[in-house]
């Protein structure tokens, strides 16, 4: 069951992309972050009050951390989708394994000292050729991309992944704190909406559209119950093999997004497209692997 509840969420995911490239005709990316928070903030104050989760926190601090960058990464994805085929926007925000695995490259180099013990730092291959594997992959994909003039919105998606990734791992901090799941993401739905609502001051909000405002109702409904259903996934698998399982069905997303970007919205994407989605496919199952052999017990990730 834990599988066909993260590829249900999956699904939701990539449903939940495919309204926002349709209601981003008709408003800008800090409104539909700032609805979506508002939206959520329902939903999860009524799944909190339904489990008898206090909303209370001692932690307010890393809670308004976590989601100032989950709310950059938010708007970040929201702007590619609107600019990027919708595959490609997903699968640049479904980098964020990539990036973990080069933060911890990156942290091992950095911590390094030089001595007798260690006169060189440890080689960590698997996670530098997954690293590399990623990047070539976003290299491919994006090529066909920047012969349409959508180079900078290329370059904010693989931004949105590498913020997701920097918001995971202060929800890992959060998780070994002891903060329930439903808390965490309750309060990321408040910071999107008082985060949105600020970035319309600068933005401004666009006219009423009637009835495609519609939209803005399945974002955030959307959004809540693949989280839901993503957390149920990794609450179901009992052991390691499952959770690995779990975690790498999470990129089914991409194959939804892909049938929805080419059957709804009639995008082109060349062959070397589709291979380097490929690589930034595997080099993310390789990235979760292991990622999840290192910190098992991870909370899900967020999309």
């Amino acid at each position: 069951m834990q599988a066909l509840w993260m590829v249900l969420a999956a699904f939701l995911f990539a449903s939940m992309g495919v309204c926002v490239k349709i209601a981003s005709a008709h408003f800008n990316a800090a409104e539909l972050v700032c609805y979506r928070g508002l939206i959520g903030i329902v939903i999860l104050w009524l799944l909190a009050r339904s489990q008898r989760v206090t909303l209370a926190t001692r932690y307010p601090g890393m809670h308004a951390w976590r989601s100032l960058v989950g709310v950059a990464s938010l708007g970040a994805w929201f702007y590619a989708i609107a600019h990027l085929p919708l595959a490609t926007a997903m699968t640049l925000n479904y980098m964020s394994s990539v990036w973990i695995a080069a933060f911890l490259v990156g942290g091992a180099l950095l911590a390094w000292r030089p001595s007798a013990a260690s006169p060189r730092p440890a080689f960590q291959g698997p996670l530098v050729l997954t690293v590399l594997t990623g990047f070539v992959g976003v290299v491919m994909m994006l090529r066909p991309s920047l012969d349409q003039n959508q180079a900078f919105a290329g370059l904010i998606g693989l931004m949105s992944g590498m913020t997701a990734a920097f918001a995971y791992m202060q929800v890992v901090a959060l998780s070994r704190l002891g903060e329930p799941e439903s808390r965490t993401v309750f309060y990321f739905a408040v910071g999107s909406a008082v985060a949105g609502g600020a970035a319309l001051l600068l933005t401004g909000t666009s006219a009423w559209p009637g009835w495609p405002a519609l939209w803005l109702l399945p974002i955030g409904v959307l959004a809540a119950g693949g989280q839901l259903c993503m957390t149920r996934a990794y609450a179901s698998a009992k052991t390691q093999r499952g959770t690995l399982v779990v975690a790498n069905l999470q990129y089914s997303g991409i194959v939804f997004a892909a049938i929805y970007s080419v059957a709804l919205f009639g995008d082109q994407i060349p062959p070397m497209g589709w291979i380097g989605m490929v690589l930034i496919v595997g080099s993310g199952i390789v990235a979760t692997v292991l990622r999840t052999r290192a910190a098992p017990g991870a909370p899900a990730e967020e999309h």
